[in-house]
């Protein structure tokens, strides 16, 4: 009896074995749509880099002091004729500044109206040295990126920089390593701070102001804005910023005192702006042409003109970069091609050109460039 009931465990155990392969292949058929259905909700989804937090930190006490220094300025321009206004000239850049001989011309002659304000990557070579205007005019600066929100806190760092910096700053103009100016100093200067038509106002103290605007671009309805809204996630965004609100625009602009103050000042909306893509949203995260426009339409739509003064060429565009001019294509025929716009103000920058176009260009100073 006890042989038999032996035999029949053995006979069991050898069905059991017999069998297994099959079940773990069974069950493995099985579990592969299970997980298909519960990954994503498990398992975060990938994301580009994000901030880091002591950049973020550093930049947020930078911007506290910039907000408290610039607190009751209201961003008006008081007339003192010991210190006119002035416009701070920022630039983003990722490498060498190779238009800086051009940038000296054309400042030349106007110090008292201009300061000049430059980040630089901290990974980039810079191999030329820095020309009069340009040195020590770099601003401690943190490593930027496409596809990321680091560009806006590049931006923000430049802006809070320049409100510490010197209070007759009036304009805040960012360009980047390949800009090129349109006009002379002179035109530029009078063309951004004309009046612009934004009624008088006061901050309580009784001196009547006169309201700049900023020159930024500010559109909606564009295509493709959806999927550029959706890059962090479906409902990220709100609920500070809904679908109406989204807005984008050149990441180059001109933005009066007022604006710059509520830039550095903001964190309602950064909160949201500074949350990384999603992986697979890489083709559609443009952070910095997001923000800027977005946030001013939403606290100060008629404060801004709705349109920039840095032309760009987008015709053939290719990996999100807009048309490089190269040497054989400079010519004063482009220049004034390139000044052409539909708002009120010509152009009064361009990019986006090739370093050997400095010489082309230095030719065109005095016979075009420089002659409005």
């Amino acid at each position: 009896m006890k042989v038999l009931c032996r035999n029949m465990e053995l006979d069991r155990e050898q069905t059991m074995i017999s069998s297994s392969p099959f079940v773990i292949s069974f069950l493995l058929l099985v579990s592969v749509p299970v997980l298909f259905v519960l990954a994503p909700r498990v398992l975060p989804p990938k994301t580009l880099p994000s901030i880091p937090n002591r950049d973020e930190m550093d930049d947020l006490a930078l911007f506290r002091r910039a907000t408290l220094a610039s607190a009751g300025g209201g961003g008006g321009l008081r007339r003192r004729a010991a210190a006119p206004p002035k416009i701070a000239f920022m630039f983003l850049t990722n490498s060498d500044l190779s238009f800086a001989p051009l940038w000296e011309r054309f400042f030349r002659g106007h110090e008292r109206l201009f300061n000049v304000y430059v980040h630089a990557d901290p990974s980039a070579r810079l191999l030329l040295p820095p020309t009069p205007s340009f040195l020590g005019r770099f601003i401690p600066a943190k490593a930027t990126q496409r596809a990321s929100p680091t560009l806006i806190s590049a931006a923000r760092r430049l802006l809070a920089a320049a409100l510490l910096d010197d209070p007759t700053n009036a304009f805040f103009a960012l360009l980047s390593q390949h800009c090129v100016p349109l006009h002379s100093f002179r035109f530029t200067y009078h063309a951004v701070l004309a009046n612009s038509d934004v009624p008088l106002a006061t901050n309580g103290d009784g001196v009547l102001r006169r309201r700049h605007r900023s020159f930024i671009e500010i559109l909606s309805g564009e295509p493709g804005l959806w999927d550029r809204y959706v890059a962090r996630g479906d409902d990220v965004m709100l609920p500070e910023v809904t679908f109406d609100q989204f807005r984008v625009g050149s990441q180059f602009f001109i933005l009066a005192r007022r604006h710059a103050v509520m830039v550095v000042r903001d964190r309602r909306l950064w909160k949201k702006f500074k949350m990384p893509c999603l992986k697979s949203k890489e083709d559609s995260c443009y952070p910095e042409e997001h923000y800027f426009p977005t946030l001013l339409q939403m606290q100060d739509p008629e404060g801004c003109t709705h349109y920039t003064l840095t032309r760009v060429n987008w015709t053939d565009s290719i990996g999100g970069h807009p048309h490089t001019y190269r040497p054989p294509e400079i010519s004063g025929d482009l220049i004034k091609e390139l000044r052409r716009s539909n708002s009120t103000y010509s152009y009064l920058f361009a990019r986006k050109f090739s370093p050997d176009c400095l010489d082309p260009l230095l030719e065109l100073v005095d016979i075009t460039i420089f002659r409005d």
